[in-house]
């Protein structure tokens, strides 16, 4: 019965699955810091799709695909992992995770319009009316201000606010950038799961380059090790979003039409509403969801 309906479940569980990871995330990164939270997960993320790549493909990592894939998914994973990611998880400890993957709801429409500008792909009237639906619902959403609960992960203080919503659409124009460098990378059939492998290893080594550079590799170990929690929920998140949300994702396309996969998998912010009110105590008013509703289906008819 529920194998007919594969595509659409996986695709379900991807939402699912990144609206926990980011849950989870912005909890580590209140603990110890974003900074340590995104270096820690790559680690974590790397070892682990290294291990799923070694199984299927018989090799860890992917030495022979050539130097176009390296240069361009290396360059995505430097502009989406490293940088794009480290705004995003600061966002979360700013903003809390409704918000800031709200937000992320603009890296298709980024994605899209960079694609338009630099790889000649058409841009119709059904994506130019996704991309004012998304931005409108958006709106909607931030400009809206409740703050009579004072246990929330959307803070009272307006400046944090604005500066969060800022990380946050630098995540996105991080994940929409590295969306379309991918999109050089993945030429030729290029395996999609070869191409996070790379993405991952060079975020990585970009991350922590700047971490030994900054001196802060002990303090990362002694931070870590004085908080077992946070370094317990990083590695179920870390595991969560590249491994089993990616996993999913891909099987849901591979099962299911590519625009009811895409929908259904860009629900993480519909998810995380209820997420939001019961972990963090956000009071989400009706404006809120209305907003959300919008923004999620404005970035469906970017892929219809």
């Amino acid at each position: 019965m529920f194998a007919q309906y594969i595509g659409e479940i996986s695709a379900i569980g991807t939402a699912i699955a990144f609206a926990f990871g980011s849950t989870l995330f912005t909890i580590a990164g209140r603990a110890v810091g974003s900074p340590l939270v995104n270096r820690t997960r790559l680690v974590i993320a790397v070892l682990g799709v290294m291990l799923v790549h070694l199984l299927i493909y018989g090799e860890a990592i992917p030495f022979d695909a050539g130097f176009q894939p390296w240069f361009w998914l290396g360059l995505s994973g430097l502009v989406g992992l490293a940088l794009g990611d480290a705004m995003l998880f600061q966002a979360f400890v700013m903003v809390g995770p409704r918000i800031s993957m709200l937000l992320m709801a603009l890296a298709p429409v980024i994605g899209a319009v960079l694609a338009w500008l630099f790889l000649d792909e058409s841009l119709g009237w059904i994506a130019i009316a996704g991309i004012v639906i998304t931005v409108g619902g958006i709106v909607l959403v931030v400009t809206e201000r409740d703050t009579s609960k004072k246990e929330s992960s959307v803070p009272d203080e307006p400046r944090t606010f604005f500066y969060g919503v800022l990380l946050a659409l630098g995540g996105a124009f991080g994940q929409g950038g590295g969306q379309v460098l991918a999109k050089v990378g993945l030429a030729n059939d290029f395996p999609a799961f070869s191409a996070l492998m790379i993405r991952l290893i060079i975020a990585t080594i970009v991350v922590w380059a700047f971490t030994v550079a900054q001196g802060k590799v002990i303090s990362s170990y002694h931070d870590l090790k004085a908080n077992p929690r946070a370094l317990g929920m990083l590695t179920i998140a870390a595991l969560i979003g590249p491994i089993l949300g990616v996993w999913l994702s891909l099987i849901a396309v591979q099962n299911a039409p590519v625009g009811i996969a895409t929908a259904l998998s860009s629900l993480t912010p519909i998810f995380l509403i209820p997420i939001a009110y019961f972990v963090f105590g956000d009071k989400v008013t009706w404006q809120a969801i209305i907003g959300t509703l919008i923004a999620v289906g404005g970035s469906i008819l970017l892929f219809v």
